[in-house]
């Protein structure tokens, strides 16, 4: 195959990618790869994975799914990682014990 051409599939096919980020579903190949599998790589990437027949750009409801899976994946990682901060605050003995007296004229 000449490179050129090659390379020129690949920038035709870039070139009529809508998105800046495209989702792409893979499909099987001779070497192992899962059919299926959805994926948001680079426009130029997609395009490579095109034309080489590893992939085909996901419809727009595969894409809005897994958007909203990622995007909820994200938010219960976010979530986890704020519930696993501790914050410590240190507290010089004189407050701490001017605090413990305030705090027993309260009651």
């Amino acid at each position: 195959m000449d490179v050129r051409v090659y390379y020129q599939k690949i920038r035709e096919a870039e070139s009529k990618i809508a998105e800046e980020f495209p989702i792409v579903q893979s499909r099987e190949t001779a070497d192992g790869g899962k059919p299926g599998v959805l994926t948001e790589v680079s426009r130029r990437v997609a395009a490579k994975l095109i034309i080489d027949g590893m992939a085909a750009l996901a419809s727009a409801d595969d894409a809005d799914t897994f958007r909203a899976t990622q995007a909820q994946a994200k938010r219960a990682f976010d979530e986890a990682a704020a519930a696993a901060k501790l914050q410590v605050t240190v507290v010089p003995t004189a407050e701490f014990e001017r605090m413990k007296a305030e705090q027993k004229a309260k009651e």
